[in-house]
């Protein structure tokens, strides 16, 4: 199952998903996002992101090897296509954690994954964890909170939206709906019908 984490920057969809990873128990598999930006402090590449030059990334584009891409704030982000085939083909859930473009994208070649839009409490929330990250200048966090007004407007093209107001509760919700999308009858039905022609055969 292609699970997809999507929502405003800023609104804490990396220590949503981090939250998720660190619980006992979870076999989902983290689908690094590869980037043109610079590395924060603390990051890891091959880790938090693979950090490439805008060459390598715009030739990977060239060369159909991306599942998705966007272009935000000057830089690329993207979800390279190859990973996500090998793991899904060999049986293990997709956990992916992209920008609202990219996440559009990747509904239209992939619409069977499972959507979930993570919203701030409110704008001005947004705006503090944004300024509180130490990470951006002003310019560039006003241009995320402008850009924030048209992605959460995008939240309808999702199967769920999660308020992130508190992080434990948020990742208590996120588990809750991957639990019914198993049960969901087009994806179990697959099994059932493969027993069924293996016992007339």
């Amino acid at each position: 199952m292609l699970i997809v984490l999507s929502g405003p920057s800023g609104v804490g969809k990396g220590t949503v998903r981090k939250a998720i990873f660190d619980q006992p128990g979870n076999d989902f598999q983290y689908s690094i996002s590869m980037t043109t930006r610079q590395p924060r402090p603390g990051e890891k590449d091959g880790v938090d992101y693979f950090f490439v030059s805008k060459e390598e990334f715009e030739n990977n584009i060239q060369t159909g090897q991306m599942l998705e891409y966007a272009k935000y704030v000057d830089n690329y982000y993207g979800t390279p296509l190859k990973y996500i085939d090998e793991t899904l083909d060999a049986g293990k859930d997709v956990f992916l954690e992209i920008e609202v473009n990219g996440a559009m994208q990747v509904r239209s070649k992939r619409p069977d994954g499972v959507f979930i839009f993570l919203t701030p409490p409110d704008l001005m929330e947004l705006k503090q964890r944004l300024i509180h990250r130490g990470t951006d200048s002003m310019e560039v966090i006003n241009k995320r909170i402008h850009k924030a007004f048209s992605e959460i407007e995008m939240m309808q093209n999702y199967d769920y939206a999660v308020v992130n107001d508190e992080v434990p509760n948020a990742v208590e919700k996120i588990k809750e709906i991957i639990r019914s999308e198993r049960l969901r009858v087009t994806r179990v039905m697959p099994d059932y019908l493969e027993m069924l022609g293996d016992s007339n055969k």
